[in-house]
């Protein structure tokens, strides 16, 4: 009998590199290859993924080999994420796997720590000014519990996201502290002028994040006599990616977090990376040759873990994140569906689905190459209008006029609104004004409470899980943000905490109350009603296959407004999916529904046979439905 030789540790990254060399060097060589030091780089950057391949732990290195051989495992139904910050949530990340039986419960498999790297003191703009890349904030705990938790969640098919941020670092940090003190090295880790004339050059075209608290893009520092860049906050300062010894820096951190366990790095804030005169310095083509290169990187080194692009702009410029032209496939898996988050606000807001179902069937492909989407209602962040003018346009309505309607509406100011949300950011030059609150109070439960209005709570709740299904059926990995399972209304205090009190955000930021939780089975609460209703809706999820990421989601046209519908197409049939977005019941004809590719007409969402009166299908307010 021939003994088959095994293969070595050496050989596998050799087949890895070579398997990645054709996504990693042509970026590189376009990106640095004209400087001296390119050639330095490139060997220092060889051994940064040898050094990382060799440090990763042997269960890793199982799991790389598991994820080669399944490479669709983050495309699959049973994928279902969870959002939280983690002092938030549980206190620390010991703590957190004490809420593990919760977060199976509800049939999660994807849990994202929000910013647990350690933060300035002080305002840390939510954890995303970070000082040191390397450490878990103190307050949540260790790099050790951190490493605790990610097998724990791994050894119970659960896969753990944390934030990587790329576009800056904490003024606190020790790169910025060098280059503070006159070290020319590190101040070239970031982006300095001497003089403010070419930062006002810049300023002519850049646009302000936050203009209420932190206007303009530029910070001096008379102490050390430099013009910083400064996109989000003073103590935010920009990284300079057109070093490449940045590039490796963070290549080497990225590495680093995927060996203690990371299976997800959100990329925070990449449309901002590269700059480039006489533009709005967002979403240059250098940024997806960086991306690219950072992804490959990983799969030579950390093949298992993948990558979500933090970028929130509009349609034709976020899908480049996902991979087109040269970077089809090649970029990263994930990236936030903001479109689809807008628009499902817009369309509850008219009662009206017709420019939902023109932006996402002009804008988005059905399939994507080895990515998808990570779907949401609502996240950590405020709710920024992304209508364009065009899209408004092609429905006949103004952007400028749609879009402040959108924020009086969510706000709670435009007559008849059932929305009670909170203002965020307003900027006068552009008129933009976004919005701060909780998915139940944004959705109407809030002010249906304080009316004691049982239909009206009603609507809220079913505004809720219709959302939840619409995320869960869409493509992709649905995202829940923590509380919202629980219907968890605005929370006010935060006015009262110094370091939150100018932002809003923090009112859809809440305290678990797992007080509320634990009472989740009892009654017909609106807390226990939306819980119920998540879980089935979850569970309904991993139990039909057509839900899987790689068949096509082709958004559809209907001839009643109200209902925003698309089919999941698969060799065996389509699966529609249908949603009322108003309060009125509608009908819809049951010869149009085979005529999208249903077999059976069977809901599998309820599980139950579709009922056919007089050759009509009903909807209920705010239904939901995906019928086979």
């Amino acid at each position: 009998m021939v003994k088959t030789p095994s293969v070595t540790d050496d050989e596998i990254f050799a087949l890895r590199l070579n398997r990645s060399a054709p996504d990693l060097w042509p970026m590189l060589d376009a990106l640095y290859g004209h400087r001296p030091d390119y050639p330095a780089f490139r060997e220092a950057l060889l051994k940064a993924l040898g050094k990382a391949w060799k440090a990763r732990p042997a269960d890793l290195k199982r799991l790389d080999l598991q994820r080669d051989l399944e490479p669709d495992w983050f495309l699959r139904p049973d994928m279902a994420g969870y959002v939280f910050y983690i002092d938030r949530f549980a206190g620390t990340i010991p703590k957190v796997l004490d809420r593990l039986d919760y977060l199976k419960e509800l049939g999660i498999t994807y849990v994202h720590f929000m910013p647990c790297l350690k933060p300035r003191p002080g305002d840390s703009d939510g954890g995303y000014s970070v000082m040191d890349y390397r450490t878990i904030n103190p307050a949540y705990g260790t790099m050790d519990d951190f490493e605790t938790a990610a097998r724990t969640f791994r050894e119970n098919g659960i896969s753990l996201c944390i934030d990587l941020v790329l576009n800056h670092t904490a003024k606190e940090h020790a790169w910025a502290k060098k280059a503070a003190k006159g070290d020319a090295k590190y101040q070239d880790y970031y982006l300095m002028f001497d003089a403010p004339d070419l930062p006002k050059r810049y300023e002519e075209t850049l646009v302000e994040v936050f203009p209420d608290n932190a206007p303009g893009n530029f910070t001096h520092y008379p102490d050390f006599g430099k013009w910083v860049w400064t996109t989000f906050n003073e103590h935010q300062w920009d990284l300079n990616w057109a070093n490449p010894w940045v590039f490796l820096e963070i290549t080497d951190i990225m590495l680093t977090l995927a060996n203690r366990g990371a299976d997800i790095l959100r990329l925070d804030a990449v449309a901002f990376m590269w700059k480039r005169l006489g533009t709005r310095c967002q979403s240059e083509p250098e940024v997806h040759m960086i991306l690219q290169a950072l992804r490959a990187a990983s799969r030579i080194a950390a093949p298992a873990t993948i990558h979500l692009a933090e970028a929130i702009v509009a349609p034709a410029e976020m899908l480049p994140y996902l991979g087109r032209g040269i970077h089809d496939g090649r970029t990263g898996n994930l990236a936030y569906h903001n479109s689809l988050m807008v628009q499902f606000w817009s369309s509850l807001a008219t009662r009206d689905t017709r420019m939902m179902r023109h932006v996402l069937a002009t804008h988005f492909p059905p399939k994507l190459t080895n990515a998808t989407y990570a779907t949401y209602i609502r996240c950590h962040d405020d709710i920024g209008w992304a209508v364009t003018d065009e899209d408004a346009a092609a429905l006949g309505l103004s952007g400028p006029a749609h879009r402040a309607y959108l924020s009086d509406f969510y706000e709670g100011s435009f007559p008849g609104t059932f929305s009670r949300g909170a203002l965020f950011q307003h900027n006068e030059a552009t008129g933009d004004k976004r919005i701060s609150g909780s998915f139940a109070s944004l959705a109407g439960l809030e002010t249906a409470l304080g009316a004691n209005d049982r239909t009206a709570i009603d609507h809220a709740i079913n505004r809720i899980l219709m959302g939840h299904a619409l995320i869960a059926a869409f493509g992709g990995i649905p995202l829940i943000y923590m509380g919202d399972e629980l219907a968890l209304l605005n929370d006010r205090s935060y006015e009262t905490v110094p370091e939150h009190a100018h932002d809003s955000r923090w009112i859809h930021r809440p305290q678990m109350d797992w007080q509320l939780a634990e009472a989740r089975h009892s009654g017909e609460t609106p807390a226990a009603q939306v819980f119920a209703g998540t879980r089935h809706i979850l569970a309904r999820r991993r139990a039909t296959a057509a839900i899987h990421a790689g068949n096509a989601t082709r958004v559809i046209p209907c001839d009643t407004p109200q209902v925003f519908a698309f089919t999941r197409e698969t060799p065996t049939g389509n699966l529609l999916c249908l949603f009322n977005f108003s309060e009125d019941w509608v009908h819809l004809p049951a010869s149009w529904l085979r005529a999208q590719g249903t077999v059976r007409l069977h809901d599998e969402l309820s599980d139950l046979p579709v009922a056919v009166h007089d050759g009509m299908v009903a909807l209920p307010p705010f239904a939901r439905a995906w019928i086979s």
